[in-house]
């Protein structure tokens, strides 16, 4: 029994010193990767907003056409109800034409604002269009720049972390699921990545939370999995503080009073 645990810790503590590796390389990289995920993502937005304001713009331009085709068909109305008022029987024909021609030509007024506010409305969608592709090019520039300086980082240890991924995968297979599964969480739930740590100078080497001597003893012993009970990690070893005995030791000064004769 002793020795199954044994090893099983051994495993556990391999496969953290190699995810502690690997953990290292992704912090030389610091937050480039999320930054250029991040500007990929600003990116498709700015095109899908450039994307919506040129369908807006076809809309307003739409509009202006389909409105001076109104003012067109409003005109020859007024002319067709100008030619039947030189027909009319009575006065009561002739002011039911005068009104609609009167209608047509608010019909009309009422068009040109729209079209007239159309304009204004294009002039301003054109500058919005291009300050957002302005913007578009500088996050453009910005994300090739990021993405050059993270393809240098990553080829810089591009190597090592292919060795320490391999390493990774043949230090799995000695872990069994559970513990595996264990130790996943723990590492997920930790910020430094760190399951697994050892027991330094009488506490956790993850919370630095003391850790009582009996607890120590059962560590040492390894006949089961112990984890901190207040930061939950996994406890594989206790590690003694090493005295060093050539050091020479200090010596204390003694003091003597002399006795003065009597004259």
């Amino acid at each position: 029994m002793e020795n199954t645990v044994a090893k099983k810790l051994e495993a556990l503590v391999k496969l953290q010193s190699i995810d502690s590796e690997i953990d290292e390389i992704k912090k030389i990289r610091g937050a480039l990767p999320d930054e250029v995920m991040d500007l990929e993502d600003e990116i498709a937005g700015f095109q899908t907003r450039i994307e919506k304001q040129n369908n807006e713009l076809t809309e307003v331009e739409t509009n202006i056409t389909n409105n001076k085709e109104a003012i067109k068909d409003a005109e020859k109305l007024i002319k067709k109800y100008e030619e039947q008022q030189m027909n009319v029987r009575n006065n009561r024909e002739y002011d039911a034409i005068t009104k609609e021609i009167e209608l047509q030509q608010l019909e009309i007024q009422i068009l040109e604002k729209r079209i007239k506010e159309a304009y204004t409305k294009i002039e301003e969608q054109k500058e919005g269009i291009d300050n957002t592709k302005g913007t578009l090019e500088e996050k453009k520039k910005d994300l090739e720049s990021k993405k050059q300086e993270l393809e240098v980082i990553t080829k810089e240890s591009e190597n090592d972390e292919k060795k320490l991924e391999k390493s990774r995968t043949t230090a799995v297979k000695s872990v069994e699921d559970r513990l595996r599964l264990s130790y996943d969480k723990i590492r997920e739930n930790m910020r430094n990545g760190l399951a697994v740590v050892s027991v330094k100078r009488g506490a956790c080497g993850g919370c630095f939370n003391i850790v009582p001597p009996q607890k120590q003893a059962e560590i040492r012993e390894r006949k089961k999995i112990i984890v901190c009970e207040h930061c939950g990690r996994i406890l594989a070893d206790v590690e003694d503080e090493i005295v060093d005995e050539a050091k020479p030791k200090r010596r204390t000064k003694r003091t003597t009073t002399k006795k003065t004769a009597a004259k």
